[in-house]
């Protein structure tokens, strides 16, 4: 009987206690749930805080602006090209090309006339500042714009493609150039038609393309035709008055409200502009772009091509310098990148390698400097051969030219000069440079021993016997045994 209140004593007291256990590990379990609620929740509110500016920064409408500052090549057209790209239609309302060039390359030119007409967002060409000009390939892009725009104080036009007729041609004058928005139909204007078929293409080529890109945003396809046949070229209040141009605007904000609410056509859909208000952001070119202009410029890549010629004909002339011919590699990679995008003639580039490569001959052969006159010649006719185009901004400098048919002739007269120093200099080796040589016997028994000259120990004999330390002179080689004489 006593056993058993016992037992249940000692169960009632284990329950308990169990019963705590399990109500206290319960407390911590939610209090642990509950502060890790509050920890997501407020990891939760700091996410949201950062990322609500980012998302608004991202919905914000805005209006980019591209700056064309120069003459159009593969550096601004990649650059163009690169922006349409990653223009985003969500946050982009429009994108203005703040343009002023004298022109450029037609390659360049279609690749950014063709960016245009595929960007997902409105584009305006907008010729500006005071003063700046839309020539050349730069009347095509604004004809390929959907909105064109020139500040007060521009002009726009001269669009004849400048490479017909072959260089040092003459253009015709037929004409007075005409403003009148006919397209020259009563002026005669075939009268400024380019003698030669090939000529003729390439203006008719030209007319065609512009005429074109002139019907596809309604504007002044005859004048456009006038300023490739004749090169005509007005101001920005007369291209508004023929309607050239849409908008003659004091600057970007005045831009934005002037073609707010106007119907564009943008990839074959019309849209509907809406740009008043929109915050502006400036895209200009980066450290890529403006490095790849460098290297692109003709005389830019003249002479970082002489610098890896010559950087490699130093390096094979004295192996073991390592910097001349590192430097010349790498300058010569850059200068073949940089024709790859140029238009060049490569006979022009033969006649170059062709001139360096004479007055490097004439160097190791000494031909009376019939060769170097030769390479000369070679290499002034080919530096004005390989870059045929006359466009702005890409053609050779004669100037530039010069300096480097100097600095090439000069390195030529240094090589010369040391090549024929050397001539004059004693021989040091072979046998001319062991006859006469001095030095002294080592080891000597009868007629033959041996002997020190020029720190190398030689077998050697003797009209009479030498004693160890005797000065000698050496009178005769045969093979590796000296005949030599005391002194």
């Amino acid at each position: 009987m006593r056993r058993g209140p016992l037992r249940q004593r000692q169960f009632t007291k284990g329950t308990r206690t169990r019963s705590f256990l399990s109500i206290h590990c319960g407390r911590r379990a939610s209090s642990a749930a509950l502060a890790l609620s509050k920890f997501s929740l407020a990891a939760l509110l700091v996410a949201i805080s950062f990322a609500t500016p980012i998302s608004l920064a991202r919905g914000a409408p805005k209006a980019v602006i591209l700056e064309i500052d120069g003459a159009i090549g593969p550096a601004v057209a990649e650059y163009v090209a690169r922006e349409f790209r990653d223009a985003n239609p969500s946050d982009t309302r429009i994108v203005i090309l703040r343009m002023n060039t004298p022109g450029g390359l037609d390659t360049s030119m279609r690749e950014i006339i063709a960016a245009i007409l595929a960007a997902p967002v409105p584009v305006a060409t907008y010729v500006a500042p005071s003063g700046a000009r839309a020539a050349s390939a730069g009347t095509y892009i604004a004809y390929a714009s959907a909105v064109a725009a020139m500040a007060p104080g521009t002009n726009i036009g001269a669009a004849t493609p400048i490479q017909l007729g072959g260089p040092g041609e003459p253009p015709r004058k037929g004409r007075e150039p005409d403003t009148s928005g006919d397209g020259g139909r009563n002026a005669g204007g075939a009268d400024n038609e380019p003698p030669d078929a090939e000529g003729r293409k390439v203006l008719n080529d030209a007319i065609a393309y512009i005429r074109g890109l002139a019907e596809l945003n309604g504007r002044n396809a005859d004048w456009a035709a006038d300023a490739v046949r004749n090169a005509v070229s007005i101001p920005a209040s007369e291209a508004l008055k023929l309607h050239v141009i849409d908008v003659v605007a004091d600057d970007v904000p005045d831009l934005l409200r002037q073609i707010d609410g106007r119907s564009v056509t943008v990839a074959g859909k019309t849209v509907r502009l809406a740009t008043q208000g929109l915050e502006i952001v400036v895209h200009p070119p980066d450290w890529r772009t403006q490095l790849l202009a460098v290297i692109t410029n003709p005389n830019i890549a003249l002479l970082l091509m002489l610098a890896g010629v010559w950087g490699l004909v130093f390096e094979l002339t004295s192996p073991g310098a390592v910097v001349p011919g590192v430097l010349g590699a790498i300058s010569l990679l850059v200068a073949l990148f940089a024709l790859n995008l140029l238009p060049v003639n490569f006979a022009g580039v033969a006649l170059l390698a062709l001139g360096i490569g004479l007055m490097i001959a004439e160097a190791h052969l000494g031909a009376f400097g019939l060769l170097g006159v030769a390479g000369i010649a070679a290499f002034v006719i080919g530096g004005v051969m390989m870059f045929p185009s006359r466009a702005p901004g890409f053609a050779l400098s004669l100037p530039v030219l010069a300096g480097a048919t100097v600095v090439t002739g000069g390195l030529f007269l240094v090589v010369l000069a040391l090549l024929l120093r050397s001539r004059r200099r004693p021989i040091v080796t072979g046998d001319e440079g062991l006859l006469g040589a001095e030095g002294e016997a080592v080891a000597w028994q009868g007629e033959e021993g041996r002997v020190r000259i020029k720190g190398e120990i030689w077998r050697a004999r003797a009209a009479r016997p030498l004693e160890p330390g005797n000065r000698v002179r050496v009178i005769e080689r045969q093979g590796l045994v000296l005949t030599v004489e005391p002194m």
